[in-house]
């Protein structure tokens, strides 16, 4: 297998990645959006009792707190920023598909802004989940800037 043919695999698994991010997004602003018309208290009681899980502990409170959150919510401003998330994960994916350098630029520039945070959230609650995403994240947004790196450097060379 050529360095080509690596870096281009690599590339659509990370745009495979970035577009399973993309439908997730999708279906829980859908989901999002049908909640808006229940009681999202009751729901998310019924979805508790249903796990066995304590509404005390610390996820199905914040879930909870959430779902008291939701019907206050503005609706207009959930869906544009939720449908930006879903169309900048769905523009990365196709531009890292074709290999095109703003697909790689959009990548390294979205993934990097959340390291920082990711970082808090892991040195605030350590976990190998929050391990897991800070990784992925690194991994990716590394590779990505070293992607850019190669074509800057082919660029320069004569």
């Amino acid at each position: 297998m050529t360095q080509e043919t690596r870096q281009r695999s690599a590339l659509h698994a990370i745009a495979f990645f970035e577009a399973t991010k993309g439908l997730a997004a999708s279906a829980g602003l859908i989901g999002v959006l049908d909640l808006l018309h229940q009681d999202v208290r009751a729901v998310v009681m019924a979805l508790i009792g249903r796990f066995g899980l304590d509404p005390e502990a610390h996820y199905p409170s914040l879930l909870l707190h959430y779902a008291e959150l939701l019907p206050n919510a503005d609706v207009h401003m959930l869906v544009a920023l939720g449908l930006a998330y879903i169309a900048l994960r769905f523009l990365e994916a196709a531009g890292l598909w074709l290999g095109k350098a703003w697909g790689e630029y959009l990548g390294a520039l979205s993934g990097g802004v959340y390291i920082p945070f990711e970082l808090i959230h892991l040195i605030h609650e350590p976990s190998v989940l929050n391990l897991s995403v800070v990784l992925v994240n690194v991994l990716i947004v590394g590779y990505l800037t070293h992607a850019l790196w190669q074509r800057h450097q082919q660029r320069v060379r004569p």
